[in-house]
């Protein structure tokens, strides 16, 4: 007689009822695999970028902004003009890989049950970890999220998963390549969840774990264990709280035209129709452009990592924090629309962490007392948050960037919260919905699956 399910399996879903049943070791097998190549892929991908960015601009290799305010200007427009070079013939050569523009991620998992061109993805990785490091204005997070994705797939072909398997193994070595990389083992993960699956589903929690953990202990053997950005532990108050509600909605008003911004742009980039030269000069006059501004304003420079850690140390002056909040949505929206690849989590959080920082200053003038800095980090979780639609992972990627845990997190909950809420009322799309068609984002709203965006 067949057991009939407790309410207990019916809440826990597919996941751990497969652990029942002969050969459940193989998906496990594979989200294992998928965890330790996606920590090596994240921490050799780490490397060359350092390697990539010394060679370029002849600093320490690990911070792009010192080593390119010390540069003089024929350095940024020779090292910039070359990564449009570069960015014209890799994509050039990536076209020959395969046929059509190729898909992203986010597409493969919802319409093509994870599938992804390996080749293609492998060498998009690659390029934008050398652009990147050039100065190109992108996240260098893309790279091992398109490793951990091909991994998943791969794995999930060599073991014979079904799908609905495969689906979640690519989102879950996503999230893995952004645990690696950033070494937030739960951030990513929920990031695979919440951001990439769009689901927070019971069943799906252990394999996410599971995958970025081994692949964050893994890539702690070549990287270091640290938080990325190193604050100082804010105290809390009246004002900071009231700020959080009044910023929150400015935020979610922000994210929703940066969205749009970036849906624009990757919309219009160089598509396979054009002809080969044109695919070519695109990026070669965006990023000469870039590399001329950045001669005034370096800080434009790179995924804006460094550039954030200033702000949120209060080392950014108010009026360059107005001009740079106009300037970097720009530079990263031309870089996508020139057809550079490369990841946006953290050029959307050096966004906010201009918003923030620019709005603080004007707060204080009006409810002194409260650090600057603080204004920042609260609002580069919440465009972060709006953007990406993942409120969860997100305040607990902040905590984990930052390596604090309840100095700033009723504000940060707070100014979350309020943008998430503006942005999804508004603009039905993620950052990360870019490359979709109106028609697919609307498909995947109204998934039997309930997802969350």
């Amino acid at each position: 007689m067949t057991p009939t399910p407790t309410s207990r399996d019916t809440a826990i879903g597919a996941i751990p009822a497969t652990l029942r049943q002969p050969g459940a070791w193989r998906f496990w097998l594979a989200v294992l695999l998928t965890g330790v190549g996606t920590g090596l892929a994240a921490a050799a991908l780490t490397r060359l970028l350092e390697v990539v960015q010394r060679f370029a601009w002849k600093g320490s290799g690990t911070n792009l902004l010192e080593a390119a305010s010390h540069a003089g200007a024929s350095r940024h427009l020779l090292v910039l003009l070359s990564a449009g070079v570069v960015t014209g013939l890799g994509q050039l050569i990536l076209k020959r890989l395969s046929s059509g523009n190729g898909i992203d991620t986010t597409e493969a998992i919802w319409f093509h049950a994870g599938r992804l061109p390996a080749l293609r993805t492998l060498g998009s990785a690659l390029l934008s970890v050398i652009i990147v490091g050039m100065g190109a204005s992108l996240g260098r997070e893309g790279a091992p999220k398109q490793a951990g994705s091909v991994l998943g797939n791969f794995f999930s072909d060599r073991i014979c998963l079904s799908d609905e398997q495969r689906r979640l193994l690519v989102a879950c070595g996503a999230g893995a390549g952004m645990a690696a990389a950033y070494g937030v083992p739960l951030g990513g993960a929920l990031f695979s969840l919440e951001v990439m699956r769009g689901m927070l589903a019971l069943r799906f929690v252990l394999p996410a774990l599971f995958a970025s953990v081994v692949a964050t202990a893994v890539s702690w053997l070549a990287l270091p264990d640290a938080p990325t950005y190193l604050i100082p532990s804010f105290p809390n108050s009246p004002s900071v709280m009231v700020w959080a509600l009044v910023a929150g909605p400015v935020a979610g008003f922000v994210s929703v035209g940066y969205v749009r911004l970036i849906t624009w742009a990757d919309r219009n980039k160089p598509s396979s129709e054009r002809k080969g030269w044109q695919r070519f000069a695109a990026p070669v006059v965006v990023l000469g452009i870039l590399g001329a501004v950045s001669i005034p304003f370096p800080q434009l420079l790179g995924n804006g990592k460094d550039l954030s850690q200033l702000a949120f140390t209060n080392q950014v002056a108010p009026a360059l924090l107005l001009i740079l909040f106009a300037l970097k949505p720009l530079a990263t929206a031309m870089c996508v629309r020139s057809g550079a690849p490369g990841g946006l989590f953290t050029p959307s959080l050096t966004v906010g962490a201009l918003l923030g920082g620019a709005l603080g200053h004007l707060w204080l003038y009006f409810w002194p007392g409260a650090p600057p800095g603080m204004f920042a980090l609260l609002g580069a979780a919440a465009v972060l948050a709006a953007t990406t639609q993942g409120p969860i992972s997100t305040v607990v990627l902040m905590m984990e960037l930052t390596g604090r845990d309840r100095s700033f997190i009723v504000p940060l909950l707070l100014a979350v919260g309020t943008a998430t809420l503006i942005a999804r009322t508004i603009e039905r799309r993620s950052i990360y919905d870019a490359r979709l068609t109106d028609e697919e984002v609307e498909a995947r709203r109204q998934s039997p699956e309930t997802p969350l965006h």
